[in-house]
């Protein structure tokens, strides 16, 4: 059982990555959906977990706003598709070798960030978006990490000074074999419109502006 939702979850990371990448056109980005929900769906059956009911897009379905009969109708169309599923998984071959030559062929790296200072003259409150970039396809391939910074020069959460962690995950091989890799800090500067108004002036507070990136 942990072998199989191991080999899920393994699935389920990859296609993330994939949603997240934003490069897939509409068609497939709604085809990889129904992927996930599916597999989401068929995990919990295994797991003896809930059955969730969607809609044609994948959207669980809220009890509130959906009659009895329709919520009736959705959870046999979803045990029906479950029940397929399952037929399918049990006649294919699935052994262990398989899952062993998958992780040994693909295996999953990390970075670990740690953030000590942020030393930049803005005069304002300020967003740190942290993230890898490839700098020969120009793309980002991660998420974004944000830090909000003070305009006294400390994190805008005290609480969280000497303690801004990060783990950057689901790194494959072909990740580490990209030329280059620059952790990318993107900063916003929130506040006036202009540094020189007035701050009287109410109407142009929190307004969020570029003010600058830096790379390593």
């Amino acid at each position: 059982r942990f072998q199989q939702v191991q080999s899920m979850m393994y699935d389920l990371m990859e296609w993330r990555s994939q949603l997240l990448s934003g490069t897939l056109p509409k068609d497939e980005l709604k085809e990889l959906k129904q992927k996930v929900t599916s597999k989401i769906d068929y995990g919990n059956k295994i797991l003896e977990l809930d059955l969730i009911v969607r809609d044609e897009d994948g959207n669980i379905l809220d009890p509130d706003k959906t009659s009895v009969i329709s919520l009736f109708h959705a959870h046999e169309e979803a045990t029906n598709k479950i029940t397929e599923r399952i037929k399918e998984e049990m006649s294919k071959d699935q052994q262990d070798y398989a899952l062993y030559s998958r992780m040994s062929s693909s295996p999953t790296h990390s970075l670990y960030v740690f953030v000590r200072n942020f030393v930049c003259r803005i005069g304002e409150d300020a967003e740190l978006f942290m993230s890898l970039y490839d700098p020969q396809k120009l793309t980002i391939i991660s998420e974004n990490y944000l830090v909000r910074w003070g305009s006294n020069g400390f994190p805008k959460e005290i609480d969280m000074i000497n303690n801004l962690k990060v783990v950057f995950t689901d790194l494959g091989n072909k990740d580490l074999s990209r030329d280059k890799i620059y952790l990318v800090c993107q900063i916003v500067r929130v506040g006036r419109m202009d540094l020189k108004d007035s701050n009287s002036r109410k109407y142009t507070q929190g307004l969020r502006r570029p003010f600058g990136v830096a790379g390593n």
